[in-house]
């Protein structure tokens, strides 16, 4: 559980842009994984995959369950959230712009569908290849590379929007 917990929480943050909500679907993944393990079968996939077929699951039914939900978010909960990091390496101004990029990236992320910033996350963000992917989103291989590409472009502009540029 600790060698998946960083991923299992970095997806979830991902795709929820909050940390407690991220935390709590965190916690119901490895509920499931617990329940479920049995049910593994290495010779359908590497452990990992599975996980993140699992967790991808998870937030799918959370994200159907809290659609209504979200019409009614109070101001508070629409504020970016900002990650911490702590590195004696980095300068307050440098850890202060990592920040608000990453606050901008996950405003970004949260603009694409689904669909979209799902296959982003997944390849951009957590690295997994393309058969990992197509694994994990049950569709073929060429879809999830349409994906990938249609997302990258459309986040781009949508960060091109806000005023984010490469550096």
């Amino acid at each position: 559980m600790r060698r998946h917990t960083r991923r299992v929480f970095n997806l979830c943050y991902r795709f929820t842009g909050n940390s407690t909500s991220a935390e709590d679907l965190s916690q119901e993944v490895f509920l499931r994984i617990f329940r479920t393990l049995p049910s593994y079968q290495s010779s359908q996939g590497a452990f990992p995959t599975w996980l993140t077929s699992v967790t991808r699951n998870l937030l799918v039914d959370h994200y159907r369950r809290s659609r209504r939900d979200r019409m009614t978010d109070s101001i508070d909960d629409a504020m970016p959230q900002l990650e911490e990091r702590h590195s004696p390496a980095r300068m307050p101004d440098k850890l202060a712009q990592a920040s608000e990029l990453s606050a901008q990236l996950q405003r970004g992320l949260a603009r694409l569908s689904p669909e979209l910033r799902e296959a982003v996350i997944l390849r951009d963000l957590q690295g997994l290849d393309y058969a990992e992917i197509r694994g994990v989103l049950q569709v073929p291989e060429g879809t999830v590379k349409s994906r990938i590409n249609r997302g990258r472009i459309e986040l781009a502009r949508i960060l091109e929007e806000m005023g984010v540029r490469p550096a």
